[in-house]
């Protein structure tokens, strides 16, 4: 064998080596996928195991053996009272912050996407996405509860009495603009990457035809971010219907959504015998959750094909 074949049979062997394939059977080394061991022990761990045993004390009786008698508790007219509410309000709060949203989203446009004002923009909307839960219900308790600064503010200088004698803010309508405040960043992340994704040719290319700017609207932009906001709007249902800490922290009685019925179930001291019962409202949230996911990944590969 010669040199030139020798240093051409090492080289190769080495690029082999370095793209994970065994060069003498042809397969990828298993080591390339240690790297990826500690985060599949992370979400098996946190993740997996938990929602495994939850779902699985629904299934469990009150003699420890296997029933399927808990599954009749998603009859009950106060757990589908529950659900009805937790859909409301999902839906509500989707609905409005998807819209708001995608209108933020098109006056973007209009900005340098390396502008200054761009990036403020895009980093208070990735704050403001994960700012929920107890800090939130606070924020809106501290301002708009019944002791709140603006309520007392209206009150003392208009007369003006923003609960009306009610209580709405502690109940599941008051709920709305907590959830609405997250869901309008969050719908700003999600589709905007779809919004920039619009192409000037094809405005140019509808101008060049003789169309107008509405035409241009309603033949490429809206069928082409139609899926990217359908899928967007399935992201922020699925956001609000699986929240606990802000409707926890704002409702302190009463089990009116599925995550506060569930929590009921785990610590009621008036109503005993009910712990399984909440792996059975697990599961039916699952189920929920795991059919909008389904939906939004199929929205989203359909909105992918065009952003090649």
């Amino acid at each position: 064998m010669t040199t030139v074949a020798r240093r051409f049979r090492a080289t190769t062997r080495a690029s082999s080596a370095s793209d994970g394939v065994d060069p003498r059977g042809g397969r990828r080394r298993p080591a390339a996928w240690w790297g990826l061991t500690p985060f599949a022990l992370y979400v098996l761990a946190f993740l997996v195991l938990p929602c495994v045993l939850a779902l699985a004390t629904g299934f469990i009786g009150g003699d420890g053996g296997v029933t399927l008698d808990n599954l009749s508790a998603l009859a009950e007219p106060s757990v589908l009272r529950a659900f009805g509410s937790s859909a409301l309000v999902s839906g509500v709060t989707a609905v409005v912050g998807a819209v708001i949203g995608a209108v933020v989203c098109w006056g973007l446009t209009a900005l340098r996407p390396d502008g200054v004002v761009r990036g403020l923009i895009d980093s208070a909307a990735s704050v403001l996405a994960q700012f929920g839960g107890v800090m939130l219900a606070f924020a809106f308790i501290a301002t708009i509860g019944i002791q709140g600064v603006v309520t007392q503010l209206l009150l003392d200088a208009f007369g003006v009495d923003v609960f009306a004698g009610g209580v709405w803010l502690y109940q599941v309508p008051g709920l709305l603009l907590p959830y609405i405040y997250f869901q309008v960043p969050l719908m700003v992340i999600t589709f905007m990457p779809a919004v920039s994704g619009l192409r000037p040719q094809w405005q140019e290319a509808v101008a060049t035809l003789g169309g107008t700017g509405r035409q241009h609207f309603s033949t490429v932009v809206v069928p082409v971010l139609a899926p990217a906001f359908v899928g967007s709007l399935l992201l922020l249902f699925a956001n609000a219907f699986s929240s606990y800490a802000t409707a926890a922290a704002i409702i302190s009685q009463g089990a009116q959504i599925v995550p506060l019925q569930i929590r009921a179930a785990l610590v009621s001291e008036t109503v005993l015998g009910r712990e399984n019962v909440a792996g059975v409202l697990a599961l039916g949230m699952v189920v929920v959750m795991a059919v909008l996911m389904s939906l939004y990944s199929m929205l989203q590969r359909r909105t992918e094909r065009w952003q090649r």
